[in-house]
């Protein structure tokens, strides 16, 4: 840190806390290379609040920031493995179909079937996906939406995007591919 610019205050919470700060992150980041960025983006929320002096316990503050920013790392790099970009697989699948029949006619079928897979899901995990994938929620908003906790919403959305990927393995097998 250090400058000009910065607050006395954060400076001493960086020389001090960054140590601390670094060991509590170690138990809740699983990649120790994205410790530094998160802590710098706890000094830089820090920045942000627009008078320190109303802070009035600085270093359980920036704590509590950087329980924050690494829960939100935890979301953003939190891909499950058995994850299936819709856009992607079907942009692959329609690679290259401009003007071929036989291809257009199976991606008709491709959407047809993930339609169907979509319409058979439980309200809950049709709405999750859809709040997700077509308008961009975050899992908080889908939960607060709902009323189901954060750890359902998840649920719900790995659960829709494993039955799509089934849904496009199997209509794959059943053109001879698999």
């Amino acid at each position: 840190m250090g400058g000009e610019d910065t607050p006395p205050l954060i400076e001493e919470l960086a020389l001090k806390q960054s140590g601390r700060l670094r060991q509590f992150l170690r138990k809740r980041v699983r990649n120790a290379a994205d410790i530094p960025d998160i802590i710098q983006e706890v000094f830089l929320r820090l920045l942000r609040v627009p008078r320190h002096e109303t802070i009035r316990q600085p270093e359980a503050y920036i704590f509590t920031i950087a329980r924050h920013a690494a829960q939100q790392h935890m979301l953003r790099s939190a891909r499950p493995d058995n994850f299936v970009d819709l856009d992607e697989a079907l942009e692959d699948f329609l690679t290259g179909s401009e003007g071929d029949p036989v291809l257009e006619v199976g991606a008709e079928q491709c959407i047809a079937g993930l339609e169907e897979s979509l319409q058979r899901m439980s309200p809950k995990m049709r709405a999750t996906f859809l709040l997700y994938r077509r308008d961009g929620l975050s899992m908080e908003e889908i939960s607060a939406r709902l009323g189901i906790s954060r750890p359902m919403a998840k649920k719900y959305l790995v659960k829709a995007l494993a039955r799509f990927r089934e849904k496009l393995q199997e209509m794959d097998g059943g053109r001879g591919g698999g």
